[in-house]
């Protein structure tokens, strides 16, 4: 692989580089992102223009190797620090409020949440998993991606790997072909709004995200949440009003599940923290057992 521009970085920590990038993936078909061994690459829409970048972990010298391609090859070897999570500062985690948080983090001391710092890229995959079923919402975004979006440059090209479509692409997108993609009036609108302030949407900072995000149609807690943990590494960014997520945090502390006000409530003491005990119960007690009956898939939308 030649022609590339390339980096290294030596993180201050255990650095898991695959794991940390991989908050950013959306689902296991994610045209957008491949994994290759400890290797990871994603075709990424910088502000420069579309980039492949490659991300290979060396642990024995404990340092990170990126590589990328393309005319936003400089861009995403700058921001690569901050994709593996060197702007999270978990110094004022105090992981002691509950015995279960308190194990948790002393088996993952290290967790870190990345920030893409591409607010709309991050948004237009958040949009199109509302209230849908996962199945539904990566199937979405694959078939955006694979119609509308374009091949990542260099030798990403050779791997399949692929690259968004620009906000400009997505505001052209007639009704018809939305439905076509199987997804509904409701998200593909918000999409369009969102995309006609797309640059606006980018120069957000973590500060002022939450409040300008839901200003937009169709955007809300959730989606504000969603973007802002991807796109700012936020640890504080608790999706509240998932379909699992209270009732995962509540069945790992109690053996209950909880609704959304007893999950603000049990996290309130770890705020700016909230979403940190979120991941760190989820990767120690993992998900609640799935016994009862699950959202369905829709079928009234068009086959493509």
């Amino acid at each position: 692989m030649t022609g590339g521009q390339r980096r290294v970085w030596r993180p201050d920590w255990p650095c898991p580089a695959p794991g940390v990038l991989g908050q950013q993936r959306h689902g296991g078909g994610d045209p957008t992102f491949r994994v290759h061994g400890d290797e990871v690459w994603r075709g990424i829409r910088t502000p420069d223009g579309p980039a492949s970048l490659r991300v290979a972990p060396r642990p024995s010298e404990g340092d990170v190797v990126g590589e990328a391609w393309g005319p936003g090859a400089s861009w995403a070897l700058e921001t690569m620090p901050a994709m593996l999570g060197a702007d999270d500062d978990p110094s004022g985690f105090e992981a002691h409020h509950h015995p279960l948080v308190a194990e948790a983090h002393r088996r993952r001391p290290h967790l870190r949440f990345g920030a893409s710092h591409r607010v709309f890229e991050t948004l237009v995959a958040a949009v199109i998993e509302q209230k849908v079923t996962g199945q539904e919402a990566f199937a979405g975004f694959r078939r955006l991606v694979h119609r509308f979006g374009e091949r990542a440059p260099g030798p990403g090209r050779d791997l399949r790997l692929w690259v968004q479509p620009s906000a400009e692409t997505i505001r052209r997108i007639p009704s018809w072909e939305w439905l076509g993609l199987h997804i509904d009036p409701a998200r593909s609108r918000a999409l369009v709004r969102a995309a006609t302030v797309a640059d606006s949407l980018d120069r957000l900072g973590r500060d002022d995200a939450d409040v300008k995000l839901r200003i937009l149609p169709g955007i809300g807690e959730w989606t504000s949440a969603e973007v802002r943990s991807r796109a700012f590494g936020d640890p504080d960014a608790v999706s509240f009003g998932d379909y699992h997520i209270a009732k995962d945090v509540g069945w790992a502390v109690t053996g209950t599940p909880y609704d959304d006000d007893q999950m603000r409530e049990f996290l309130e003491p770890w705020r700016p923290h909230r979403n940190r005990v979120v991941v760190l119960l989820h990767g120690f007690a993992g998900g609640r057992p799935r016994r009862g009956p699950r959202m369905a898939p829709r079928t009234h939308l068009p086959v493509r």
